[in-house]
């Protein structure tokens, strides 16, 4: 699906199913450096702002933006940081269906380097604090999509929310985006997870370390093998994207490459969950993985040709944008 297809398609976008956003709403810090540091060292950073964020965050805006409607489980809690999310959110007209008094929410510090890359270090609240009895309070549809992260995945309450995931009904779809937590999460969990059949998302780095996992030994990633390796052994729907050579999908009908809409980066902060939330959107407007894998493309390509990790389009920024593409 070319620009103009997609261009034409967006008018399209609306909830044909249900969303469940379930993760973190956090406090970004994020800082221009030249370098990173070293132990014992007095790095000067260069502040751009304070923004909210967190994955699931992340991706409600990215969807209330493009006008999908989500159920966001993104805990909010007293203290100072919440505070500053409470507000925002209520900036942006997105609301929490948790309001919890367990403690403040977490915080991140993201270090930009001058070629965009970004380095996280973070501080945990309330988001990583889940209970099965908030879990089992949220109103889900049986074909509802459900989003979740490794953040939460691999933080303690991690087997809290794969016995809730387990408990749901099979008509319930859900889609998981593991991030750089992948490696914290136990391989008994691993397994609990894909034996529910997720569509997966996975970066290039991350793709790396599943095929050092599924083949035993490191090698040169072969994005095509390892789709189909995966397939056999799990039967999951697999995204896999590998930066300026676009993304690979493969499900149990098809597979291929889905062209990158190539741009200069400014910085990579957002982009991984705005291709998620593209993806997001287009499978709950019932559109096929490839569709929805294209509309991520284009989304990301946006997000990282803006400063910041709040910038994700409007369907008319987002039209007009696409429209230098052909």
């Amino acid at each position: 699906m070319q620009a103009a297809e997609l261009n034409n398609r967006l008018i399209s976008l609306t909830n044909q199913r249900p969303i469940c956003l379930i993760g973190a709403a956090v406090i970004d810090v994020i800082a221009d450096t030249d370098t990173l540091p070293y132990r014992g060292s007095d790095i000067e950073l260069r502040q751009q702002s304070i923004n909210i964020g967190g994955c699931a965050l992340n991706i409600a805006i990215t969807l209330n933006r493009l006008g999908i409607n989500t159920l966001n489980a993104l805990p909010v809690g007293q203290g100072m940081w919440a505070d500053i999310i409470r507000s925002r959110l209520k900036e942006k007209g997105i609301t929490s269906a948790i309001e919890t008094d367990r403690g403040d929410n977490g915080w991140c510090l993201a270090l930009v380097e001058p070629d965009g890359e970004r380095t996280f270090l973070s501080v945990s609240g309330v988001e990583n604090l889940w209970d099965r009895h908030a879990l089992d309070n949220l109103n889900l549809p049986p074909d509802t999509l459900v989003y979740l992260s490794g953040y939460q995945l691999s933080a303690p309450c991690g087997e809290i929310l794969i016995s809730w995931l387990e408990s749901l009904p099979k008509t319930i779809g859900l889609f998981i985006d593991f991030g750089p937590r992948l490696t914290d999460i136990s391989e008994q969990h691993l397994i609990r997870l894909l034996a529910l059949k997720p569509t997966i998302s996975l970066n290039r780095q991350e793709a790396e370390l599943i095929d050092i996992h599924l083949s035993g030994i490191t090698r040169t990633l072969n994005v095509e093998v390892l789709a189909q390796d995966w397939m056999k052994r799990y039967q999951c729907p697999l995204i896999i994207r590998v930066d300026k050579d676009g993304a690979y999908y493969h499900d149990m009908g098809s597979h291929g490459w889905i062209t990158p809409f190539k741009t200069t980066m400014v910085d990579s902060i957002g982009a991984g969950d705005s291709h998620a939330g593209g993806v997001i959107a287009g499978l709950a407007s019932g559109w096929s993985l490839d569709q929805a894998v294209t509309l991520g493309n284009a989304i990301a390509s946006y997000v990282v040709s803006q400063r910041g990790g709040d910038c994700s389009p409007y369907p008319q920024e987002l039209e007009k944008y696409l429209k230098q593409y052909g």
